[in-house]
């Protein structure tokens, strides 16, 4: 049995996730960051960690597994154990454990687990459809330093001795004032002049457009039957996964295959593999996905699973 899909599905509203007799995944929220070099801005996540010294059983995976699957806490908790005997022994044959979307396992030199985490989904209810962007320099201290070349080249001060010297100046500025004034009324009676006509303008479009309304008239002799089309989009960010396909024909084939017995299946894109991936449906609601995922592990697919990711 696969224990990635109830393990991510407690990482998102709980800090501490245990197997017992193997040990824990933690998580620690972080907040947003900034890339020095790119710039880039990245929301809020939950930091994931492993710790293996932390193996008692808590109960709480093995409750979940059986409230999922509808069978009895003593049958969930026996399916752990199995698993976790699989898992341990290929650790000590050397071989990589990947858990999907949340990281990998391997053992070093010295025999203990070492943890790799994945980046690609973010367990943080609260950053929710948030992703990383890019922005560009602020460049506004360049102008500043332009504007302080320019000043130290040119001075544009003018001292008490130089107005006493130069006395048209007091002149000059009398005028530039007046002019002043004088250019802001004549701007202003300008502008008004321009929106009087411009709402006379209106006014008159209007007019004539309201007189060839009420002139025109329309007679249709044989008027088309109406047609009523139900088209159902699908839409939700919880998505069971068929599967995903180098060759994009295949995906179509299996788009096929899918609808023919009776899925609502579909193509969501490439992943970040380059692989198209094949959904049997998609919802909105996550309760009801788990539902149908449980049932279409038990009847059609056993290794379906489940993809939380908000499409464009």
């Amino acid at each position: 049995m696969q224990l990635e899909p109830y393990i991510s599905d407690l990482l998102y509203r709980y800090e501490c996730v245990t197997i017992p007799e193997f040990g824990s995944f933690l998580t620690r929220r972080v907040s947003a960051t900034i890339h020095e070099s790119t710039h880039a801005f990245y929301p809020p996540k939950k930091m994931l960690s492993f710790n293996e010294q932390i193996q008692k059983n808590d109960g709480l995976l093995a409750h979940y597994i059986a409230d999922v699957e509808k069978i009895p806490f003593e049958e969930a908790s026996k399916r752990i154990q199995k698993r976790v005997k699989y898992l341990k022994s290929y650790l000590i044959e050397g071989e990589t454990i990947d858990f999907h979307n949340i990281g990998s396992l391997s053992l070093n030199t010295e025999g203990k687990i070492l943890f790799e985490p994945s980046y690609h989904l973010n367990y943080l209810t609260d950053a929710f459809g948030l992703s990383q962007f890019a922005s560009k320099d602020i460049t506004r201290e360049v102008y500043k330093e332009a504007v302080e070349a320019i000043e130290k080249v040119i001075p544009i001060t003018v001292t008490p001795e130089k107005r006493k010297a130069r006395p048209y100046l007091k002149y000059a500025a009398v005028a530039l004032i007046a002019l002043t004034v004088g250019g802001l009324g004549a701007s202003k009676y300008y502008v008004d002049n321009i929106n009087a006509h411009n709402q006379l303008a209106q006014e008159q479009a209007s007019e004539q457009l309201e007189s060839k309304i009420q002139e025109a008239t329309f007679v249709i002799d044989n008027p088309l039957p109406a047609v009523t089309l139900n088209v159902t989009k699908q839409s939700g960010n919880y998505h069971i996964i068929a599967g995903a396909f180098r060759v994009e024909e295949n995906s179509d084939k299996k788009v096929s295959q899918l609808k023919e017995q009776g899925f609502k299946a579909r193509k969501i894109g490439v992943n970040k593999y380059g692989l198209h991936e094949v959904v049997y449906a998609s919802y909105e609601d996550r309760l009801e996905a788990l539902t149908a995922l449980r049932n279409i592990k038990r009847t059609h697919n056993s290794d379906a699973w489940l993809l939380v990711k908000e499409l464009d």
